[in-house]
């Protein structure tokens, strides 16, 4: 029998066949990462940011000299029976992220030696164009306890758009800003995840590969664009979802362990965004002058939104997110602003500007200073 509708449940059909899924924004969806992302619709996502597995295929405990244990990765998501499992995953996942990429999206993924070449293989197999691979450089790695190899310093970042032809975003002004107003090069110093920072669950490493919120600061500010989606299928501990929601970017992240889901969660609920004229970056050479502090707003210890004043509190001025600083309706670095208000032909903005730390007025080079030693090997 032919079933016959009328003009009303025709057009209701028509209109739930076409209306458009919503995303899962601000949420971690649950299980396999391929399968969570294969409920996601095509073209949905600006960027995809993944630390997969590294497959370490580590061969019993490592003990320092002194004989305590290292805290490395020996859980069983990182464990693979063979290459070719892992080669197979790497490609379900991949497969995925390409679908659900904007035309105009990228994927960043990032590895050790133990994998990062595999993945970067596949990348290429599918169809990814590569635009450039990243050093992170730890400035403060672990020793190589047993002596018998180099200390792996590094690890690699691959930055690729769908295709050749492919637009991308990059925010180059606003990398130059961070870079003391010189072209941001492929080699990035930046310690590794510890201190404060570094989440524990009953005394040890909630995660033994959690990522530096400066690392991936840097990758949103430079790829991403304010409510730009950023979606992580290995989310972890929520690095991803923390600095997206800091810079004012949507997130969605894919994670398995039930552990990481909840402190993930936590952690972005503590996360506050940062408000508009913070957010807001140099994107013209005019209104980009030399910044020498990105540094220190990317690692954290100065944030967006701060106050800075002089020593004697004539003039005001508010960070933002590139290291640039905004008072009333001007901009500039903290040398080209302090000279501007001071109508003077230069200024060392290092010693002009100061901020509250510690209960104490300081100039900002003491914060300076600090970083540099906090990051002494």
């Amino acid at each position: 029998m032919v079933q016959v509708l009328t003009k009303e449940k025709a057009r209701a059909r028509a209109k739930k066949a076409v209306a458009p899924v919503e995303l899962p924004l601000g949420r971690i969806l649950s299980g396999d990462c391929i399968e969570a992302m294969r409920s996601l619709p095509d073209a949905c996502v600006d960027m995809v940011f993944a630390d997969p597995p590294y497959n370490l295929q580590l061969g019993g405990d490592l003990n320092r000299p002194d004989g305590s244990h290292v805290d490395a990765v020996t859980d069983d998501w990182d464990k693979f029976d063979s290459f070719g499992a892992y080669d197979a995953f790497t490609r379900g996942w991949l497969t995925e992220a390409r679908r659900i990429l904007k035309p105009g999206g990228s994927l960043w993924v990032i590895g050790s030696y133990h994998n990062i070449f595999r993945v970067g293989a596949t990348m290429q197999d599918l169809g990814f164009w590569i635009l450039n691979d990243i050093v992170w450089r730890k400035a403060n790695p672990m020793p190589n306890f047993r002596g018998t190899r180099f200390t792996n310093a590094h690890e690699t970042l691959i930055w690729a758009s769908l295709g050749e032809k492919s637009k991308y975003t990059f925010n180059y002004r606003a990398m130059k800003t961070l870079n003391d107003e010189l072209q941001m090069r492929s080699d990035w110093v930046l310690p590794i995840c510890g201190g404060q920072e570094r989440l524990k669950k009953d005394g040890h490493k909630a995660h033994p590969t959690q990522k530096p919120e400066a690392l991936l600061y840097r990758v949103m500010l430079a790829t991403t664009n304010k409510g730009d989606v950023v979606l992580d299928p290995f989310f972890g501990t929520g690095t991803t979802g923390a600095v997206a929601r800091r810079l004012g970017r949507e997130w969605i992240g894919c994670e398995k362990e039930a552990g990481y889901r909840d402190i993930a969660l936590e952690r972005i609920e503590m996360a506050l965004p940062l408000d508009e004229s913070a957010l807001a970056t140099m994107q013209s050479r005019k209104t980009a002058p030399k910044v020498a502090f990105g540094t220190l707003v990317e690692t954290g210890w100065i944030a967006p939104g701060t106050k800075l004043t002089d020593k004697k509190r004539r003039f005001s001025a508010k960070v933002r997110a590139d290291g640039s600083l905004l008072s009333g309706k001007e901009t500039g670095s903290i040398h080209g602003l302090g000279a501007k208000l001071q109508d003077a032909p230069s200024c060392n903005g290092w010693t002009f500007w100061h901020i509250e730390h510690e209960g104490e007025v300081k100039p900002v080079d003491a914060l300076r200073q600090l970083y540099l030693l906090s990051t002494e090997p």
